[in-house]
């Protein structure tokens, strides 16, 4: 990549754009940093800054390891998912406080750095966003990198919203530690209809300019007018949703078709080679990686302790229990052919691309948690290591990639944040919703799964619309399965006050003789807890503090 190089190797800091030292032994130019006099005299140093904004600093242990975090939790230790229903964190890692309900503002667990991410990106953009109109450049490369830092800043509003409801809104203003933080208006949390106005809107401006494309060099690494359009899709279904109720379904359905009618996205062949690759046509935008730019390497950090893997995000039973079998049927019907004794057969085939279980291949081998014996269970090597659900993560690997000793190799998986399977469900929901399953719901989830390397059968026809809601919901369940979407979905559908309330459930396997196997389902954690306050997650505490108590905490914290 042409400029990658300067994203994952120098350092923007902030605060070095606005300090200022009197001592003359003080006033030396750093060496570690571009200050910004120079990022403002240069049109290439300004878009590298630009470029640089898709990435934060990392603010707390086990974050941005190599390099620095993008939005959200993607490849780093604990995924988003272990917060969920989806897998929990074998080692804990700050994950088991959100699962237990023990959440609070002093102690967030690896949901405390979003508030104060999201707002230094946001007072980074509005530092570009001031100073642009005084760099040199031309008008056309002035309005993309305008278009994107508000697509930039919206992304970190949408982070927020989805969070923490009504948020303080910056506008352009940018604080620093001299200014006067004294006014009362500075700490005001805007209503969540104003809140969600603003980020739809800047997203609708950011569209305007954005290109349609970025070229190879980029590919789905930097925003796109498609980017801005599914990523304003997504906070329109969100306003829909029962939780916000601060928009109309069926302006969602329209914000999807939309994307659906730019006809530059659609659904990859292979289900489990579009997490691998940067370069196919589902992925809207993504987080890139370069040769040589280090991140956690998912392979180790996730595998199976017999291959020299920690474990890590462990798929729970709550969510191998979702995957219908490959006739369509629930595992729940009793004709559906389920055997509880040889469960894995004849699933719903995104199980086998997402999860690793007694007796799945894998890397010329088979996985063994049984016990007593198995290699990957409690028997195996490193048994601090071995799973405490009975399964591991299979999804985002790369089986090119080595476990043993990964160090020096850098994974090139992308990171997708948003991509067209998304899209297509938004407007299945936000559709059934607004005039009910008519045939435009059918053929958009239905294109999901039949997508070639799955073919599940289609939906039965003529379901109601209550039907077809937890039809819907069941397929954002197993197709962006941890894709960092369960954690808000079951939150905006107000049922995780019983999605969350469900033990998290994991299974035993014991072997009697070579090849027989007897499953039995335990509590792989206990104590998972969830009441009305967590669907919002509280304000840390210590930015809390700093605004002087000013700053109104979420109800219930």
């Amino acid at each position: 990549m042409k400029t990658s190089h300067f994203i994952y190797s120098v350092a923007l800091v902030a605060a070095g754009l606005f300090s200022s030292c009197k001592k003359d032994y003080l006033n030396i130019t750093p060496t570690d940093r571009v200050l910004g006099s120079a990022v403002l005299a240069d049109s290439s140093l300004f878009e590298n800054y630009v470029i640089n904004r898709y990435l934060s600093i990392k603010m707390q242990d086990k974050e941005g390891e190599g390099t620095n975090p993008g939005f959200g939790r993607g490849f780093e230790y604990a995924l988003w998912s272990s917060i969920s229903d989806e897998s929990m964190y074998n080692n804990d890692d700050n994950t088991w406080v959100i699962q237990q309900g023990h959440v609070a503002p002093e102690n967030t667990g690896i949901a405390g750095t979003i508030w104060g991410r999201s707002y230094r990106g946001i007072r980074e953009c509005n530092y570009a966003i001031n100073n642009i109109d005084s760099v040199d450049m031309s008008v056309a490369l002035h309005k993309r990198l305008l278009a994107e830092l508000r697509f930039i800043r919206a992304y970190r509003y949408h982070d927020l919203i989805r969070n923490y409801g009504g948020v303080v809104m910056m506008g352009n203003k940018e604080y620093s530690l001299n200014d006067d933080l004294t006014d009362p208006a500075l700490f005001q949390r805007a209503t969540l209809q104003e809140s969600m106005d603003y980020a739809i809107a800047e997203l609708t401006a950011a569209a305007a300019d954005l290109p349609v494309s970025n070229d190879g060099t980029w590919q789905s690494g930097r925003a796109t007018q498609g980017a801005a359009l599914a990523l304003k899709a997504r906070l329109l279904l969100y306003a829909a949703s029962p939780l916000y109720k601060v928009g109309t379904w069926q302006a969602a359905a329209t914000a999807a078709k939309v994307v659906m009618d730019l006809s530059r996205y659609s659904l990859t062949d292979d289900y489990s080679q579009l997490f691998l690759k940067a370069d196919n046509s589902e992925i809207i935008f993504a987080r890139q990686y370069a040769v040589g730019a280090r991140h956690v390497c998912l392979e180790i950090s996730n595998g199976a302790n017999g291959y020299g893997g920690w474990a890590g995000n462990t798929p729970l039973q709550n969510m191998v229990d979702a995957y219908e079998m490959n006739n369509g049927k629930l595992i729940t019907d009793a004709t559906s052919g389920y055997d509880p004794q040889h469960p894995y057969a004849n699933r719903d085939a995104r199980f086998y691309a997402t999860i690793l279980y007694n007796g799945a291949p894998y890397r010329g081998s088979t996985v063994q948690t049984f016990s007593p014996g198995g290699k990957d269970g409690k028997d195996g090597p490193s048994n601090w290591n071995a799973t405490k659900t009975g399964y591991y993560l299979r999804k985002f690997m790369d089986d090119k990639n080595p476990i043993d000793n990964p160090w020096d190799i850098a994974g090139l998986q992308p990171w997708i944040y948003l991509r067209y399977a998304e899209v297509l469900l938004n407007y299945a929901e936000a559709q059934n919703e607004a005039v009910g399953p008519d045939a435009t719901v059918y053929d958009a989830v239905n294109k999901i799964r039949q997508r070639a390397s799955v073919k599940q059968p289609l939906l039965t026809p003529g379901l109601s619309q209550a039907d077809m809601r937890t039809a819907i919901q069941r397929e954002r369940q197993v197709e962006l399965a941890y894709e960092e979407h369960r954690f808000y979905d079951v939150r905006r559908w107000k049922i995780a006050n019983v999605t969350e309330n469900v033990p998290a459930y994991g299974i035993d396997v014991a072997v009697s003789a070579p090849g027989v196997y007897t499953y039995t389902r335990k509590v792989a954690l206990s104590g998972r807890l969830f009441s009305d306050k967590n669907y919002w997650l509280p304000i840390p505490r210590a930015d809390i503090l700093a605004s002087n108590k000013k700053l109104e905490q979420n109800p219930g914290y």
